[in-house]
């Protein structure tokens, strides 16, 4: 990837922007004067502090996310399209998602302010409007995959036949992620660090083991090589026979294959509010991102397409948890004894670390609402130590729908949250793309050119993946209108989650009527507090001896 970032710290004695217009009243002013008042921006409480360092963002950005999602999710995607399926769908989902991280990050990394999610982006600008729907969009889904992801830790329990009532596991884990959301910001970054970390290693670990039995280095000295892919087949067909089910599978994978990338780029994003020095080094984890998600994702994916068949019963009929995970299915079908216990208790932390992302990124949300006044102002408070300590209460009350797994029916309304979060991923990445094309327009008509980081990709990225994401929210239940299929229940949890958007944007909207659909490009403030932010800017450190390098490790 080419890109341009700012390795020294910038010259802050010149005024960033000293260009005048005539606006539409025939009155000459500055290009983003007075467009964002005082209660807009206001600063005069406590905020977040910049607890996070580089290695710390860099990992939360890696494996913050890493979850069930791809652990045990991407078993029932192998199911449904195949590995030749499963692998294409990922590369493209890999494409998009790239094209958002280069565009969110160079919205960003010019004013990563405290509280600076995507939804206050979008609300600076783009309009009110959109900022406010997103913030709540953000609040909720991401509040919702807290549960989801505790609930899912709590079954992976399960493949060792706890005689625990799920319901107290599920009790120890929302107490750990609530409390160490509670902790400032540096502990709650030394502790996903570490969380991730060890994800991490597990997906090494996987692929290299992947790769021995690849070459037949099993118990069984099988040579595998890419058997699966021939019997039964590298794709498979779902809902009709032929090239039509083929067609039907592609589409299907391809809805499914997203659900593990869901809110990863806004993750990177949040964490740049309270990142130290992030003007530098919000690019250099985005960039480090992209390469992480070829090496991981579609590497994970290669890799239970060559050591599991996709047409095992146990990735669709092995029960709940890790029990249906393909690497777990592909270990114990390999003969290896012990691994597959190591494995799922890894899956457990992994929930676990994204349950903690989740809830950090989902009251970082409600914060910035607050600060946007869009929320109210308690939501604001912070400790001494820097975090938003009603807004992380608040949103932990979320958590307790885990224990709607605790009942037989609590499964069935668990699974609407969970696809109004799938719908609700596709919506914020359209918004995300929207968002960074208001702002390059700005950028181009008040001649904002020293931006610290630009992908070449841009801007055409994004408008690829504006279109992608659309047509994708569009078929994400697409399946519900085959014949034989279609049921009240299916219909609204595949496509629930757009008209609730369009509710909270249009009904802001109707509310602010007076106000114009965008921002004008001129009156975009794109100079509010960035002298702070250059002010506190260090300069990168360099090192004289190639071994010094190795304290980025804990740095």
């Amino acid at each position: 990837m080419n890109t341009t970032t700012d390795q020294s710290r910038p010259n802050i004695s010149q005024p960033v922007l000293d260009i005048t217009y005539v606006n539409d009243k025939g009155v000459s002013q500055k290009y983003g004067d007075a467009v964002l008042n005082t209660h807009e921006l206001e600063a005069h409480h406590e905020s977040t502090k910049r607890g996070l360092k580089s290695r710390h963002a860099q990992m939360i950005a890696l494996g913050g996310t890493i979850g069930t999602g791809l652990f045990v999710g991407s078993g029932a995607t192998l199911a449904r399209g195949g590995p030749a399926f499963i692998l294409v769908c990922y590369i493209i989902i890999t494409i998009l998602v790239l094209f958002v991280v280069t565009a969110i990050t160079e919205v960003a990394a010019h004013l990563p302010l405290a509280g600076g999610t995507m939804s206050y982006f979008g609300f600076r600008y783009g309009s009110s409007s959109l900022g406010f729907a997103m913030g709540w969009l953000y609040w909720y889904s991401l509040g919702i995959l807290v549960p989801y992801e505790i609930t899912a830790a709590g079954l992976v329990i399960g493949y060792w036949d706890s005689p625990v009532n799920i319901g107290v596991w599920i009790t120890i884990f929302i107490i750990v992620i609530v409390g160490l959301n509670f902790f400032p910001v540096g502990v709650y970054g030394e502790t996903e660090f570490w969380f991730a970390s060890l994800k991490v290693f597990m997906m090494i670990g996987l692929l290299i083991l992947s790769f021995i039995l690849f070459w037949g280095g099993g118990p069984s000295r099988q040579r595998l090589g890419f058997h699966y892919w021939r019997d039964p087949g590298a794709v498979n067909t779902y809902l009709k026979e032929g090239d039509a089910g083929r067609m039907i599978a592609f589409t299907s994978t391809l809805v499914l294959s997203a659900f593990p990338f869901t809110f990863a780029p806004e993750l990177l994003v949040a964490t740049g509010g309270e990142m130290q020095s992030p003007r530098r080094n919000l690019p250099i984890a985005a960039k480090r991102y992209f390469y992480r998600l070829i090496i991981f994702y579609l590497g994970s994916v290669l890799a239970i397409g060559v050591i599991c068949a996709s047409n095992d019963k146990a990735l669709t009929d092995g029960g709940a948890g890790a029990k249906a995970s393909a690497f777990t299915v592909g270990i114990t079908n390999a003969g290896i004894h012990g691994l597959g216990s190591v494995v799922n208790a890894v899956i457990i932390t992994s929930g676990w670390s994204s349950g903690n992302s989740f809830l950090y990124i989902s009251s970082r949300s409600l914060y910035s609402l607050a600060i946007a006044g869009n929320a109210p102002a308690v939501f604001k408070k912070c400790t001494r130590g820097g975090v938003p300590y009603m807004a992380v209460g608040f949103s932990a009350c979320f958590s307790f729908l885990a224990y709607l797994n605790c009942g037989e029916s609590g499964s069935t309304v668990f699974t609407w949250f969970v696809n109004l979060t799938n719908t609700s991923g596709f919506l914020s990445w359209i918004c995300c793309c929207i968002v960074y094309l208001r702002f390059r327009k700005a950028c181009i008509a008040q001649g904002m050119t020293d931006l610290p980081y630009h992908s070449f990709v841009q801007p055409v990225g994004a408008w690829i993946a504006l279109v992608g994401f659309t047509i994708m929210v569009l078929i994400n239940g697409f399946d519900v209108f085959f014949p034989g299929r279609f049921t009240a229940s299916s219909f609204l949890t595949a496509y629930v989650g757009i008209p609730l958007f369009l509710a909270i944007y249009f009904g802001h909207r109707l509310a602010h009527h007076r106000e114009s659909w965008f921002r004008r490009p001129e009156d975009v403030d794109l100079v509010t507090g960035l002298d702070d932010i250059l002010a506190a800017e260090t300069p990168k450190k360099h090192y004289d001896k190639w071994w010094q390098k190795f304290r980025l490790l804990w740095e």
